[in-house]
């Protein structure tokens, strides 16, 4: 069984149904992940003219279902997982469903400031990842929401590209190491500005980002800044709420592997894509370490017997039967 969607979920999904694993995934109501809420998709291998979002995470399903993926369309409700390599069990709505290996791949949501204007203008101008997204602002103005190595570093990766780009932080001192702060001052088309906020994020007549206003933070007058893309690096939360209470995770949620394989601490239980990751956060890595998490899940069924009692719980017909009530229940 495999919780979760997006380039992780859908890529364990190809890789356990074409080895006969019969896998079904907990996909969610907003199956597909983060990429369901972008764009154009430019820096993922094998689209050469680039792809839209939520049509990159359709073929990723299309893929996997063609080759015998089940899916739920529902949010699992809780996870209960095995802690001696026994079976595992997930609940959806009044659906209890058992498997011998689970793979965790809920992802991660990055943190939202929840001012006016954010979400009405995500991805259209304002954005999580100036790494992702970067490209599609050359020569344009610019800003990096956030104080730490993260903001930094988007910050000068962006600089790349943009006219020029504001960092905008709440205080004036940052929480950023010297050296990674040090590299965006140097940088002759970044501008810090402190101590300010985002008061809110306003659109043009195009219905994209146009404008940012800044309140100060000790009284000072605010600012209204004239901005075509805003990057808010503020942090990422894992979706890990399920499962931190039974598996390593470590101080952020994020949980924990025995790198480079993808097995928790729990036999049989492999977690993968943002849910692991905090440093790289792509597409096409969560792909990767979902190939690896299917991969570790097919050695482990295939080296770990089978109790007598838990055959039916692999049944492929009665976790088709769960399917069906699940999703004729929703």
């Amino acid at each position: 069984m495999i919780v979760g969607s997006g380039p992780a979920g859908y890529t364990a999904a190809l890789y356990t149904s074409r080895a006969d694993l019969a896998p079904l995934v907990i996909e969610g109501f907003l199956w597909g992940g983060l990429l369901q809420q972008t764009t154009d998709v430019e820096n993922y291998p094998g689209y050469r003219d680039g792809v839209m979002g939520p049509e990159m995470m359709q073929e990723f399903r299309d893929q996997a279902e063609r080759f015998g993926t089940r899916f739920i369309t529902d949010e699992a409700s809780a996870v209960e997982l095995a802690r001696d390599g026994g079976t595992h069990l997930v609940r959806v709505g009044d659906q209890e469903i058992r498997a011998r290996s689970v793979i965790l791949a809920m992802g991660a949501e990055p943190t939202k400031l929840g001012v006016p204007g954010e979400e009405e203008l995500s991805a259209r101008g304002v954005s999580y990842c100036a790494t992702c997204d970067a490209s599609f602002f050359r020569d344009k103005p610019t800003m990096i929401v956030g104080g730490g190595d993260t903001a930094m570093e988007e910050a000068t990766f962006l600089a790349k590209f943009a006219k020029d780009v504001k960092i905008v932080h709440r205080r004036d001192e940052f929480r950023a190491s010297a050296i990674m702060l040090d590299r965006a001052r140097e940088a002759e088309n970044i501008e810090l500005l402190t101590p300010y906020v985002v008061d809110r994020f306003e659109a043009g007549d195009n219905g994209s980002l146009e404008t940012v206003v800044l309140a100060h933070t000790e009284g000072g007058e605010d600012r209204t800044l004239q901005i075509d893309g805003a990057f808010v690096a503020i942090g990422h939360k894992p979706n890990s709420h399920l499962v931190s209470d039974q598996v390593d995770v470590d101080e952020n949620g994020y949980v924990q592997v025995e790198s480079p394989s993808t097995q928790t601490n729990l036999p049989g239980v492999f977690a993968a894509g943002d849910l692991v990751d905090h440093t790289y956060r792509q597409a096409v890595t969560a792909a990767g370490t979902g190939c690896a998490a299917a991969l570790d899940a097919e050695a482990y069924l295939r080296d770990t017997p089978v109790a007598a009692e838990a055959h039916w719980e692999s049944d492929p017909a009665k976790i088709e039967a769960a399917a069906e009530a699940a999703a004729s229940s929703s």
